[in-house]
């Protein structure tokens, strides 16, 4: 099955306007700031444009929470009990950059942006060596799995839903052929948890994790890993659909032939589209239409 609608991509201005890598120089206080993008002349976006050429469609990446399911704000609300519980950026103004590296950060893997968060605090109050940096990575995964708790407790209290129509896409994706793996930067049993909300494993081909890879995003493991676990003969053949920069970003890196932002998790259209996705639409509901399958009907 062929994309119905030639996907444009915005290269030159996501090369602009990409996010540090998570191994850049970071500074706790001053936290990026996806407002700047605003002021990205329109005009300068369209002359950026590039055509992606159509791709036979063998596997589609789903990101999970945000994105197959919804949000709602438990990510971050859990991030902010990780931090009480984990003792991490405790006063007022360490709190506010704190939650601004999260807002900014959020799908990328956890124990990389507590381990960046304690590093920038660390170097905030004059302990640095390679000792604090051994600490330094206890304690961002004491604050993970901290982490993990507490979005399983928000979960379980107040439960989750699928995004709308997304049971529905995947199905319409799944009956043409196409295999969908869903992934996510939780552990095994939080993301079984949230995947009960989709019906079960038996809704879509594969699930990954964050215990199946090395690296989570925006590294390409996770992509790379669906790739080889459903046999796709190519990456240029894999779509990679989420909604923040580490998912756009995760795709980019595995060479995935179309990246697709949607407007049902934490970032929005300028972040996802300066990220370098090459398409944003505003949930997974509208795959189907846009890559020329049938439309969908349903949860």
């Amino acid at each position: 099955m062929t994309t119905h609608d030639t996907i444009h991509s915005n290269r030159r201005i996501a090369e602009e306007f990409r996010f540090r890598d998570i191994d850049d120089e970071f500074t706790i206080d001053e936290p990026e700031d996806f407002d700047a993008l605003d002021d990205v002349d329109d005009d300068d976006e369209l002359d950026g444009f590039d055509e992606v050429d159509e791709v036979e469609v063998e596997l589609v990446v789903l990101a999970l929470a945000g994105t197959t399911v919804a949000d709602d704000g438990l990510i971050e609300r859990a991030f902010e009990r990780a931090l009480d519980r984990a003792g991490i950026a405790i006063a007022a103004q360490d709190r506010v950059s704190a939650l601004g590296y999260i807002r900014h950060n959020i799908g990328r893997d956890k124990r990389e942006v507590f381990h960046r968060l304690l590093a920038g605090q660390r170097e905030g109050s004059g302990a640095a060596g390679s000792s604090a940096s051994h600490n330094d990575a206890e304690e961002a995964s004491h604050a993970a799995a901290e982490f993990e708790a507490a979005f399983a407790e928000l979960i379980e209290r107040e439960g989750i839903d699928p995004v709308p129509g997304a049971v529905a896409t995947i199905g319409a994706l799944r009956a043409s052929g196409v295999n969908v793996v869903v992934i996510s930067g939780l552990g095994r049993r939080t993301t079984d948890t949230i995947l009960d909300a989709l019906g079960g494993h038996e809704v879509v081909d594969i699930v990954l994790c964050s215990d199946d890879v090395r690296r989570g995003r925006p590294h390409p493991d996770l992509a790379l890993t669906a790739l080889l676990r459903c046999g796709a003969s190519s990456v240029e053949n894999m779509i990679v659909v989420g909604d923040t920069v580490s998912d756009i970003e995760g795709g980019i890196a595995a060479g995935a032939g179309i990246t697709i932002g949607v407007l049902t998790g934490a970032h929005n259209e300028r972040a996802l589209r300066a990220a370098g996705a090459d398409a944003v639409v505003e949930s997974v509901a509208d795959l189907p239409a846009l890559l020329g399958f049938p439309a969908t009907t349903g949860r």
